[in-house]
């Protein structure tokens, strides 16, 4: 199969081709590892400050916070609830930012994929509520030891 391209409505001849420019590649902007990390916690106040939501997840993530300090938690459960709580928090701000995406299109767009707002949706009501189960069994784990119900 043969690849032409045309001038004038004619073939050119593949020998008049000038592949350099086309092919030669472009010199990438090196970025330092400081720019990135503060690109990144700009985007991480983005997400926070653009979206109400957080304030109902920060919430939630100081009351587990301050009961796991309460309950005394070891390692292993600290470990299980800041990664459920890091979770939540990386969920919210996949669907923020497909929430600010969605909110540049244009009307028929929108129209098309409004099923994508749907989705991130679920994947932050699917991740908060595992991480609700998680916190269930750990949490009452913890309070059944504590109250004797449970030996160790």
């Amino acid at each position: 199969m043969s690849v032409e391209r045309f001038v004038e409505g004619r073939p050119m001849p593949l020998e008049l081709w000038d592949l350099s420019a086309e092919a030669a590649p472009r010199p990438k902007k090196v970025r330092r590892w400081r720019d990135k990390f503060g690109e990144a916690i700009r985007g991480l106040k983005l997400g926070i400050r653009g979206h109400s939501s957080f304030s109902v997840h920060f919430f939630f993530a100081a009351l587990v916070v301050a009961a796991a300090f309460a309950l005394e938690f070891d390692w292993f459960e600290w470990c299980l609830v800041l990664g459920c709580v890091g979770a939540v928090i990386a969920a919210e701000l996949f669907n923020s930012a497909i929430e600010t995406l969605f909110h540049g299109l244009d009307r028929e767009t929108k129209h098309r994929i409004h099923g994508c707002l749907d989705i991130a949706a679920g994947a932050v009501l699917a991740t908060s509520l595992t991480a609700a189960i998680v916190g269930l069994i750990v949490f009452g784990r913890k309070v059944l030891i504590l109250t004797h119900v449970v030996q160790v």
